[in-house]
């Protein structure tokens, strides 16, 4: 299984942890950066390219790190066909992708210890979805929403909220 990780400064150094765990464990890793410690550097650049990745099948999953896990997965779901979620705990992780297939993982470097990230990873990844009816149900609507927003949409909802 080929799996892309990024992480900024919030998670550099458990994305170096994990990418070991993962290459120990017979993954292939590709590594989308940071490639060295950048106070400076921003979640978005990491995120994408990771995201773009699982959305191409270049990959098979993503694995995204920065401090608490919430901007990386904000701008990964940015990337149609890319469904990313911060997950803290092997239930979430295997849920995750059974009922919602995920396909991005995301962790927070500040937030979450290597030993229990390393078992959301492992989870995830040996996760798959389930395919009942219900849960394609979902994603078809998940899937609907997106296509259906269009920066008209978005101004006209702007609108909407401020008048009500």
């Amino acid at each position: 299984m080929r799996v892309a990780i990024g992480a900024d400064h919030g998670g550099f150094f458990m994305k170096i942890q994990l990418a070991a765990l993962l290459a120990e464990a017979g993954y292939q890793v590709i590594d989308f950066g940071n490639k060295e410690f950048d106070p400076d550097d921003d979640y978005p650049d990491f995120a994408i390219g990771v995201a773009r990745a699982v959305a191409d099948r270049q990959v098979d999953r993503g694995v995204l790190i920065c401090g608490s896990g919430v901007g990386v997965s904000v701008a990964a779901n940015k990337i149609n066909r890319v469904r990313a979620a911060l997950i803290h705990d092997g239930y979430s992780a295997r849920q995750g992708v059974e009922d919602d297939d995920i396909n991005v993982l995301c962790l927070g470097g500040k937030t979450t210890g290597v030993a229990v990230a390393w078992d959301c990873v492992r989870t995830f990844l040996a996760a798959r979805f389930s395919g009942v009816e219900r849960h394609r149900r979902r994603l078809a609507k998940v899937e609907q929403l997106q296509k259906a927003l269009t920066p008209l949409d978005l101004k006209a909802d702007l609108n909407l909220r401020r008048l009500g």
